[in-house]
């Protein structure tokens, strides 16, 4: 489900600072929404400022979301701090793992550049023609 930005309603909020978005909007840019913006039947913004401000700034007229029916104040607040509090970031060691996985994908070794084109060549002879 879609609403249109300018209908979200952003009320008090629990963070003071959005900080520095550029790299939130460039991952939105590269691989789209990951995750909805959080909204009330009525459209107030119950958690996901952060990405609803990046697609306002990339320029999107609509974002997707999930409605919460009804929720209570209390419960408005849980939810804002639950998404921030229960996220648990990547340890060095794991993100060194994925960036090294991602760099040998992006510079294979010699033979595994030949296997690629084995590959590619195998496709192209043999593979399904549409």
């Amino acid at each position: 489900m879609e609403m249109r930005i300018n209908d979200i309603v952003v009320k008090k909020r629990i963070r003071k600072n959005i900080g520095d978005i550029s790299r939130l909007m460039e991952s939105i840019r590269k691989h789209g929404l990951l995750n909805p913006v959080v909204v009330t039947r009525k459209g107030e913004l119950i958690a996901g400022e952060r990405r609803l401000e990046s697609v306002k700034r990339l320029g999107w007229q609509s974002v997707p979301i999930h409605v919460v029916d009804n929720p209570s104040l209390i419960e408005r607040l849980e939810i804002e701090l639950d998404e921030n509090i229960y996220r648990r970031s990547l340890s060095p060691d794991e993100l060194a793992d994925g960036f090294a996985r991602i760099d040998k994908l992006k510079n294979p070794g010699f033979f595994r550049r030949i296997w690629l084109f084995i590959v590619y060549l195998w496709k192209k002879l043999f593979g399904k023609k549409s």
